[in-house]
């Protein structure tokens, strides 16, 4: 299976179009577990391409052999996430192509290619300094609600994402330069290869989301009502029935965040 623009067709025309693009070259991001990432151009406009061209067997039982599960085999689940976040209005990559083709785990290739989100900065780098330079207050407040609904979304149509932190959220910028209302901001959740679909989600998969979301939150100046705004909008409840209802639920969440936050120093901060 194989979809592409067209245009792209035709220029490749008489060529495997697979091959061709499995050869794309141009700056790369990531090369690691069978998967390389990588920007190019193509007629002036920018794009992503995730890539597999094949893991391998000798990579797959090394995960076995650990009893880990191994890395993501293709492009598939990353172009159904697209889909279904596009499903739930939850704003995301704009799919351009995508192939896939083998039924042997071990040489099974795929790809799958994005628009380039342009003028935008990962929620990780945009809040970095908020600490020591708190943004505007309705800005911050539409942020958290946005989050928070996206959240919502998310989990209650049994998605999660498995990597919910700040830096995968991507901020449309140019309201700086536009004047643009808080409340028409465009924020999109990228890397999806790992998102995980089911009818309704485990309390584990939940807290997992949460924590990681909480953990890459916690030092940037937050106040006590800021995670509360969080929690009314994530809940859709009256705060004192959110907090009563799904006590077990944020008292985890603050306690593995911690735990992310203390393990992430002694790793990077030592």
């Amino acid at each position: 299976m194989i979809l592409l623009p067209e245009e792209w067709k035709e220029r490749w025309k008489n060529k495997d179009l697979f091959e061709q693009v499995l050869g794309l070259q141009g700056e790369e991001y990531r090369n690691m577990d069978g998967r390389k990432t990588l920007r190019f151009e193509m007629d002036g406009k920018g794009y992503f391409a995730k890539l597999y061209p094949g893991i391998g067997w000798p990579r797959i039982f090394k995960s076995l052999l650990k009893l880990q599960k191994p890395p993501v085999l293709s492009a598939a689940n990353e172009c159904q996430a697209i889909h279904k976040l596009e499903e739930l209005g939850v704003e995301t990559m704009t799919l351009i192509g995508y192939g896939d083709r083998g039924r042997n785990p071990a040489r099974r290739q795929s790809f799958i290619i994005t628009e380039e989100l342009i003028n935008t900065e990962s929620l990780e780098d945009f809040t970095r300094d908020w600490l020591v330079n708190p943004p505007a207050a309705q800005l911050k407040r539409t942020l958290i609600e946005r989050l928070a609904t996206i959240s919502r979304l998310l989990h209650d149509n049994g998605v999660n994402h498995r990597d919910y932190y700040l830096c995968h959220f991507l901020l449309d910028v140019s309201f700086r330069s536009k004047g643009c209302d808080p409340d028409q901001l465009h924020l999109y959740l990228i890397d999806l290869h790992r998102v995980q679909f089911r009818k309704s989600l485990p309390f584990h998969w939940r807290l997992k989301d949460l924590s990681a979301l909480y953990f890459s939150s916690m030092e940037i100046g937050l106040t006590q009502r800021d995670f509360y705004r969080f929690i009314r909008g994530y809940t859709q409840q009256p705060l004192p029935q959110a907090i009563k209802q799904h006590r077990r639920l944020w008292d985890k969440v603050e306690y593995r965040g911690g735990k992310l936050l203390k393990r992430f120093y002694r790793k990077y901060k030592s």
